[in-house]
């Protein structure tokens, strides 16, 4: 069994094809969102906050091209969640025409799930 296989199971990570992905974690939590985002199809578009104490918490994350990688430090006022917050506020517009839709995990989230606009 690989290590992306019990990752990705033990937070129930599964997007639906087109769905855009969200991932925000912070620290010790970083790993796990860099084992989603290597299971991510290169198709994949979406966000990736990642939260660290300061700028020597920084490194090489690789995702798909679709996808944002943003590091956030606390030591500069800067937040996961609230980054969060701003961007579904964002992708998430209430538009009678048609429902968004954005599947996220985030540090603290027992599991993954969808979050629409409906």
């Amino acid at each position: 069994m690989l290590l992306s296989d019990v990752l990705s199971a033990s937070i129930s990570w599964h997007p639906s094809e087109g769905d855009s992905v969200l991932l925000g974690a912070v620290d010790d939590d970083i790993a796990i969102a860099e084992t989603i985002a290597a299971t991510l199809p290169a198709k994949a578009r979406g966000r990736i906050f990642l939260e660290v104490g300061d700028a020597s918490g920084i490194r090489a994350f690789a995702a798909p091209g679709r996808v944002c990688v943003t590091w956030l430090c606390r030591d500069r006022g800067q937040s996961m969640r609230a980054a969060v917050d701003a961007w579904l506020a964002e992708m998430l517009p209430i538009e009678a025409e048609r429902e968004h839709q954005v599947y996220a995990w985030t540090s603290g989230d027992r599991a993954a799930h969808a979050l629409t606009s409906d």
